[in-house]
C-alpha cells in the first residue's frame, strides 16, 4: 500500500507538523508500507502517482479545519482522521462550544468577541479570570490568561493577530487531563502537569517543561467519567477514527471538556501515542492502524492497493 503523510502547511503549527510527519513516515515504513514524504508549503495539494492512503500530519489552519479534507474527498483519496464538517466543527473553537452545549457536554461558560473594542460586555455574565483564545487556531496559540479587567485589551489584540473572532472562557482552576478516543473506545486517561500558568505552546513543545502522567491518577469513577466525556464530545461532533479531548477537573472534582483536536500531535511521544502504548499498542501499530481505517473507507471503484 503506497502512503502519503502530507506534512509542514501554512500554519503556525507548521514545525510541529514536521515533527509529526517525521515520525509516522519512520513508523510506517517500518510496518512495511511505501511511504511519500510530502512537504507541503503553502496550500497547493500535489500527491505522488498512485497514492492509496493519504496520512494527514498538518495541523492548524488549511491541514485541521476541513479544507484539506474536502480537497481529498473530491479527488477520491482516503485519508486519516475525521471529514470535513468534523474537523470544521471541532477547529472552530465557538462552533464547538455551541455543539457541546447542546449535546449536554459541560464545558467552561464563554463569551464570543467579534471586535474587542466593542462587545467587552458581552463579558459580564463571566467569573474572572478569564482565558482568551482566537476561535480558529491550535497548540495554545494566541491564549492568554487574564486575571484582571486592565489586562483584558491586551490580550484581545494579541489574539486578533491570529483571528478577528474571539472565545473569552471562564478559567478553570484545577488538574488537567487529555484523552484519545479511538474508534469509539477511550484510550488510559493522561494527567498533564506543568509549572506554567496553562498548557501553552512553550510547555507543549519545550522538553522537561511539561510533566505527563500515564495513566492519570485518578479513582476509577473519575476515570470513567473522564472517558465518557471525551467520547461523548467526539461523538457529538462526529469526529472518527481518532481525536484527543482536553479536559479539566475543578477543585470540586467537576471535569470540563475545553476543546476537541482533529489531528492531534503525533510524534512518538505525543500524548495521543503516549497513551495508546499504556494500552497496549506501538507507535507503530497505531499509524498503520490509522491507514488501513482511512483504506476501508476507499471509493467502491477504487482497486489499487492491497
Amino acid at each position: 500500500m503506497h502512503v502519503a503523510v502530507l506534512m509542514g502547511g501554512p500554519s503556525a503549527e507548521r514545525e510541529v507538523s514536521l515533527r509529526s510527519g517525521a515520525a509516522v513516515v519512520q513508523a510506517l515504513r517500518k510496518s512495511g508500507f511505501t511511504v511519500s514524504a510530502v512537504e507541503m508549503a503553502g496550500t497547493e495539494l500535489e500527491l505522488p502517482v498512485d497514492v492509496d492512503v493519504v496520512f494527514i500530519a498538518l495541523h492548524g489552519t488549511f491541514g485541521e479545519d476541513g479544507t484539506l479534507q474536502r480537497l481529498l474527498e473530491e479527488r477520491g483519496v482516503p485519508y486519516t482522521f475525521s471529514g470535513p464538517a468534523a474537523s470544521a466543527l471541532a477547529f472552530d473553537k465557538i462552533a464547538a462550544k455551541e455543539a457541546f452545549v447542546a449535546a449536554g457536554v459541560p464545558t467552561p461558560k464563554y463569551a464570543v468577541i467579534e471586535e474587542a473594542q466593542r462587545q467587552l460586555a458581552a463579558l459580564r455574565h463571566l467569573r474572572w479570570p478569564l482565558v482568551v483564545k482566537p476561535a480558529r487556531q491550535g497548540s495554545s496559540v494566541g491564549i492568554a490568561v487574564v486575571q484582571q479587567p486592565t489586562d483584558l485589551q491586551n490580550a484581545c489584540l494579541a489574539a486578533e493577530a491570529f483571528d478577528t473572532r474571539l472565545l473569552v472562557e471562564e478559567l478553570v482552576v484545577g488538574r488537567e487531563f487529555t484523552v484519545g478516543v479511538l474508534g469509539e473506545q477511550a484510550l488510559p486517561v493522561i494527567e498533564v502537569r506543568t509549572n506554567h500558568q496553562f498548557f501553552d505552546y512553550a510547555a507543549k513543545y519545550t522538553k522537561g517543561e511539561t510533566e505527563y502522567l500515564v495513566p492519570a491518577p485518578l479513582a476509577d469513577e473519575a476515570r470513567q467519567r473522564a472517558q465518557e466525556l471525551a467520547i461523548q464530545a467526539h461523538q457529538c461532533l462526529g469526529c472518527r477514527d481518532l481525536s484527543r479531548v482536553d479536559l479539566m477537573m475543578d477543585e470540586q472534582g467537576q471535569f470540563w471538556v475545553l476543546e476537541v483536536n482533529t489531528v492531534p500531535g503525533f510524534t512518538e511521544t505525543s500524548l495521543v501515542p503516549k497513551a495508546a502504548r499504556a494500552a497496549g499498542t506501538s507507535f507503530e501499530e497505531l499509524c498503520g492502524l490509522l491507514v488501513r481505517r482511512a483504506w476501508a473507507r476507499r471509493p467502491v471503484e477504487c482497486e489499487s492497493g492491497l
